[in-house]
């Protein structure tokens, strides 16, 4: 009898309680986006991959300097790619337009053949439905033919998914290439976008001590340098603090690279994920629309799986 309860104290202390399971990791996904939008944009990146770390980037092939960013990404297995799926030209001098031309798409654009400005202005343009599908799927194949791996879509300004009917293109076209959606797979996402340039840090590592296990966490990035070129731009989506958009980006870019946010990650043993795994882990076929997106159609429901 001795040895029998000896023999089941033993067992107990090698054990441990049947309910002390381990701990789900705390996952946190990094998003760059408007990824070779200019060209101070895509050296920001060369560095934070050279820093090692996994994250996701996001691809504007409308833009002048996509063809820069996907010779940078190609072959880097710890970044995930996706497209910027990009129907607006909001900066005051800087402009571009549709991979079609504006002749294909004529809704698309302004008098001058670029993108409208803002969400407002593309909405109150009465854009073609068909017209979007076709630009959009020109995007897709441009950045495909560029050479890229292409795991995800997200939507520049959200203006791809503003409506029912726009956010029922993007799902289609998703499900017809095979293609994972940003915010579809229950990311809890924050974005230093609006953040003055002192605080990026300190607000980067705010957000990293409230991170929670139990789903991807997702932290969205605009990433540059502060050059010239980029100094020149004006941020027309950012009134209240248009003329920094250099000094935004190179902060970011310092926040993500220094030694603070890998201490944080590692006193919290946050591990950093990208959309290439998060799709892996979870599948295509359990993307769940966000809570709040606008629905498949005006008389479907508010939330759901995207068509396909």
């Amino acid at each position: 009898m001795q040895r029998l309860f000896a023999s089941i104290v033993l067992l107990a202390i090698v054990a441990g309680p049947a309910a002390a399971q381990p701990a789900p990791p705390i996952e946190l996904a990094i998003r760059c986006d408007d990824v070779g939008m200019c060209h101070a944009g895509n050296p920001a990146i060369r560095k934070l991959i050279a820093t090692g770390i996994p994250f996701s980037a996001s691809v504007m092939v409308a833009c002048p300097w996509y063809l820069e960013a996907a010779e940078i990404l190609r072959d880097q297995p710890q970044v995930s790619v996706g497209i910027h799926l990009t129907l607006n030209s909001e900066w005051q001098h800087y402009k571009w337009g549709p991979v079609l031309g504006p002749s294909r798409v004529p809704t698309l654009v302004d008098e001058n053949g670029h993108f409208h400005a803002t969400e407002a202005d593309f909405a109150a343009a009465e854009v073609d439905l068909d017209e979007v599908e076709l630009e959009l799927r020109a995007q897709i194949e441009r950045a495909l033919k560029a050479g890229l791996r292409v795991d995800y879509l997200d939507y520049h300004m959200l203006t791809a998914v503003s409506t029912p009917e726009l956010r029922a293109i993007v799902e289609e076209l998703a499900a017809e290439y095979g293609l994972g959606l940003a915010l579809y797979f229950g990311e809890q996402s924050a974005s230093l976008w609006d953040v003055p340039p002192e605080r990026k840090l300190s607000r980067l590592l705010e957000i990293l001590a409230g991170l929670r296990p139990g789903h991807p966490n997702l932290v969205v990035m605009h990433l540059g340098l502060e050059t010239p070129e980029m100094t020149a731009l004006v941020d027309l989506n950012n009134p209240a603090d248009p003329f920094r958009v250099a000094r935004h980006r190179q902060a970011e870019l310092e926040a993500l690279a220094s030694p603070a946010f890998r201490r944080a990650l590692a006193e919290r043993g946050i591990r950093l994920v990208n959309y290439r795994q998060i799709i892996a882990r979870q599948g295509l076929a359990a993307m769940v629309r966000p809570p709040g997106a606008p629905g498949y159609s005006m008389a479907d429901e508010e939330e759901g799986p995207p068509p396909g």
